[in-house]
């Protein structure tokens, strides 16, 4: 499913990044990287999802191969991450599959 921007552009909560370093260990950059590199596989947060805002789940890896699970939202064009830490055994084989 496309549904990132042609240009990817991200908007940051210093709260967020706090949260995704401290608990997750994962740096903002390790978190933007995941956006370029292929495969990455999206699909829609149903359960998180508003009238007013979509949410969605994303699984990639970084550069170096750390493997990533993110959930996020699109702001006028640019991507907010919510949360995003490290994929999970289901997640993984998820990944390998596709």
């Amino acid at each position: 499913m496309r549904i990132l921007p042609k240009t990817i552009t991200f908007q940051w909560d210093t709260g967020n990044i706090r949260k995704n370093l401290i608990k997750h260990n994962v740096t903002t950059q390790e978190a933007e990287e995941i956006f370029t590199q292929r495969p990455f596989l999206t699909s829609k947060d149903i359960r998180h999802s508003s009238d007013k805002e979509q949410h969605y789940h994303g699984l990639g890896q970084t550069k170096n191969k750390r493997r990533l699970q993110v959930t996020f939202t699109l702001r006028r064009e640019e991507i907010r991450i919510i949360s995003i830490r490290d994929m999970d055994r289901k997640e993984r084989k998820q990944y390998e599959e596709a």
